[in-house]
């Protein structure tokens, strides 16, 4: 109501608090007699401004699944009312959140020619992959949901590699946290590697995620020398090895 009479700031909130506060105490009985058609009238003329279909269809052409959630949140308002509604449109949102965290978008690096950086190669297929080295890129935490995925997918990439793999460098940049459960598949995800004569390491992770390693003791175990700080730094390494 306060939006549709023109109210700017949240000073409004405020001014409308004080206001009910004091006919609560002054006047309580004033309102007494008014009909309820007539509240319910004042609701709904407030309620109409809160509908923006437009919105809702740039949002069905943006992003499906955040409009489904604003219907399923609608249709929960108004079957089980305002907070189950709201609850359930939570529920659904955080269900969402940790599918996206559970089969996140990876890719295999490469170099495309006339391009700064590696990129997908499924993107670019032309682009230059170093013989012997595998550049994986994971776009989102480790944790218990995704870490057995992670690991599929880094063995998945080796096995689809055109030559021989001896290095694997993970693209970590987009990690921004590491569970118990994923440092345990790292360790395995290693030994496995390892047993193939493949080295495992990292790219550009962060001094946070770092930090937790050491805590896992998985930083002493790989030792220092499998971090670098860039993509760039990795290469070198492993092209000065070769």
């Amino acid at each position: 109501m306060a939006e549709a009479a023109g109210a700017r700031t949240q000073l409004t909130g405020i001014v409308g608090a004080l206001a009910i506060a004091l006919l609560l105490l002054v006047a309580p009985d004033l309102l007494r007699n008014l009909p309820t058609s007539a509240l319910a009238a004042v609701v709904i003329a407030s309620a109409i401004g809160l509908f923006e279909v437009a919105d809702l269809k740039r949002i069905y052409q943006i992003q499906r699944w955040e409009f489904w959630l604003s219907v399923a949140c609608f249709v929960g308002v108004a079957v089980f009312g305002a907070i189950p509604g709201i609850g359930l449109a939570i529920v659904i949102a955080i269900i969402e959140f940790l599918w996206d965290g559970w089969r996140p978008y990876s890719a295999v690096l490469g170099r495309p020619a006339g391009i700064e950086g590696y990129h997908d190669v499924t993107r670019y297929p032309e682009a230059h992959r170093i013989p012997g080295l595998v550049l994986f890129r994971w776009d989102a935490p480790l944790f218990f949901a995704n870490a057995e995925l992670f690991c599929e997918r880094v063995l998945a990439a080796v096995a689809e590699s055109p030559t021989p793999v001896r290095c694997v460098v993970v693209a970590a940049a987009p990690v921004t946290s590491v569970d118990v459960t994923a440092a345990d598949a790292l360790m395995e995800l290693d030994d496995t590697l390892l047993a193939q004569g493949i080295e495992l390491r990292f790219a550009e992770l962060k001094d946070p995620v770092k930090d937790k390693l050491r805590r896992f003791g998985l930083f002493d175990r790989f030792g220092e020398t499998r971090f670098f700080p860039t993509i760039d730094a990795a290469v070198s390494r492993y092209q000065g090895t070769t």
